[in-house]
């Protein structure tokens, strides 16, 4: 190999190295999505998953709370995931994460389940917390909302990783079109028809999506079948968000943070 080749090689890899670690993780993006529903016209839902806020993180935390209070959503619904790492030493305080939460500002309230890295963590603290910040944290149960007239059910599992979701369970007192909340999408094919959406995170995409073959390394016994955006299957509808944090590798590639703004048309 030509010495000029090796260096163009190593510089390519250096600026990947900077991109994939520095800049592409620090970015943040809306994704945008049109649902059709007669019934819930112009609701708009923001949907927030994998924070995984390390102890630096109160600059990027911040903007993200302002980006989801710019979208003016009448709902918003976090996946999970709020902590970084598996040990509390790796994570911001989940109280102040939970503080930083409550500048959320929506018409009809704040909603949540818990992801795994949650209760790693300590599940019962982290829901305390986010209680605490004004947002009501779903497991295995449900509320009613009433959206100029009609009821719309908003239902949370718990998380498949750490705990023993069970859906019958979080529905059984939903009556009328309901949004089911779980931290994991790998729920899907067991969520009955009369759900009219999923929303899921924890997959973050696969952090990593290469040209043609897509994100190798999935958190997901489906691999890329639930790796992010719009799913539907028997007549079934999922959104999985990539998220906005990082696990295990601190780094993205072409996948970039989200949150997910969803309007009902």
């Amino acid at each position: 190999m030509r010495p000029i080749f090796f260096v163009l090689i190593l510089l390519l890899g250096i600026l990947l190295g900077v991109w994939s670690i520095f800049i592409e993780p620090n970015t943040l993006e809306v994704k945008r999505y049109k649902i059709k529903s007669d019934k819930f016209r112009g609701l708009k839902i923001v949907f927030a998953s994998d924070f995984h806020i390390a102890p630096k993180h109160h600059k990027r935390l911040h903007n993200i709370v302002t980006t989801i209070n710019r979208q003016h959503p009448d709902i918003v619904i976090l996946g999970g995931d709020f902590v970084k790492g598996h040990q509390q030493k790796s994570s911001m305080p989940i109280s102040d994460i939970a503080s930083e939460l409550s500048r959320l500002k929506a018409h009809y309230g704040v909603y949540s389940v818990l992801g795994n890295h949650d209760w790693m963590y300590g599940g019962e603290e982290v829901a305390d917390a986010l209680r605490q910040a004004g947002i009501t944290v779903l497991a295995d149960n449900s509320v009613d909302i009433d959206y100029k007239g009609h009821s719309l059910c908003l239902s949370g599992v718990e998380d498949l990783i750490t705990r023993r979701p069970n859906i019958s369970k979080a529905l059984k007192h939903c009556h009328s079109d309901t949004i089911l909340i779980t931290h994991s999408p790998d729920i899907f094919p067991d969520v009955p028809p009369r759900v009219l959406l999923t929303l899921a995170g924890h997959t973050h995409g696969g952090q990593v999506t290469l040209p043609l073959i897509g994100s190798p390394i999935v958190p997901s016994r489906y691999g890329q079948r639930y790796a992010k955006g719009f799913i539907e299957e028997g007549g079934k509808q999922m959104i999985v968000s990539k998220g906005l944090g990082t696990s295990l590798l601190p780094l993205r590639f072409n996948t970039k943070p989200e949150i997910v703004s969803i309007i009902f048309e």
